[in-house]
């Protein structure tokens, strides 16, 4: 079972909600607590977790999740609603970076995601989870068509003040206007990836301080078992790295096709449309 699945069974299933995504970030800027005492510091993973109740209308949650090292279970700390999220910081609107930032009424986080994978389909799932929101409570009479609360008329028919909006700044606009599923399974397929290589490389060994200075002790060769496991290691990334290129290429040709497809329907459309009026005069 998976992490997001444990969280959403031991955390959101309880209260009736669903989990929608879930990603590991750490902190950019430590915070100094110097009243805590050094007993009571320990390690943990921080997870941020998007959801919402299963009842309608539905409410988006914000959720801070923790998990202490050396326990099995999670618990959770903090949570906002989307209402209390004011903006969305991408750091770097023209490339992929893990770094990125949420601010909500009372608070302010600084944080870096696992990898740049993650940060893209938090964000993306987030907008539009948040857009999805907004068009529901704020009820535009055509569906085509989106109120500004600004303009004059624009909260007419609604009882009750306007939905607040979150600010989405220096988000990539693959994550938000153009966006589109192939992303999706492209930034899934590269966080399985990474996931898959950190849990296949061994973590970095220290050497005893004392090891090698004596004098007549002689440094111990690796036996040949070690080399050739980090040489098969090394095969399955590069077989992996190699299959994810494919797939993603595979995945590119596929989108162009079906853009070209579309551009020949609705050709066809405005022909057939055409010939429809020329004859029926």
């Amino acid at each position: 079972m998976s992490i997001q699945s444990i969280i959403n069974k031991e955390i959101f299933a309880p209260s009736d909600q669903k989990l929608l995504v879930s990603i590991e970030v750490r902190r950019r800027n430590k915070r100094k607590l110097p009243f805590l005492s050094a007993s009571r510091k320990g390690k943990y993973a921080t997870f941020i977790c998007l959801s919402a109740t299963n009842k309608l209308p539905a409410q988006l949650f914000i959720t801070k999740v923790k998990q202490f090292e050396g326990s099995p279970r999670f618990a959770k700390r903090s949570q906002w609603t989307v209402e209390q999220l004011r903006q969305v910081n991408g750091i770097n609107p023209n490339k992929d970076c893990p770094e990125f930032d949420l601010v909500f009424d009372r608070s302010f986080d600084q944080w870096v995601a696992g990898s740049d994978a993650e940060k893209c389909m938090f964000i993306q799932v987030l907008y539009h989870a948040c857009q999805n929101n907004w068009m529901c409570k704020e009820g535009p009479a055509n569906p085509g068509e989106v109120r500004d609360p600004q303009k004059p008329g624009g909260s007419e028919g609604r009882k009750g003040p306007a939905v607040p909006r979150t600010n989405f700044i220096n988000c990539q606009s693959k994550l938000m206007e153009d966006a589109c599923s192939m992303n999706m399974v492209i930034y899934r397929c590269k966080i399985f990836l990474n996931r898959m290589k950190c849990s296949m490389l061994p973590p970095p060994r220290r050497r005893p301080a004392a090891q090698g200075k004596s004098a007549g002790v002689k440094s111990r060769t690796p036996s040949p078992a070690r080399p050739a496991r980090s040489g098969s290691m090394k095969k399955a990334v590069r077989r992996a790295s190699q299959a994810l290129g494919e797939r993603g290429d595979r995945l590119l040709r596929a989108e162009d096709k079906t853009a070209h497809m579309k551009d020949r329907a609705r050709l066809f459309s405005d022909t057939a449309n055409k010939l429809a009026l020329k004859y029926s005069c």
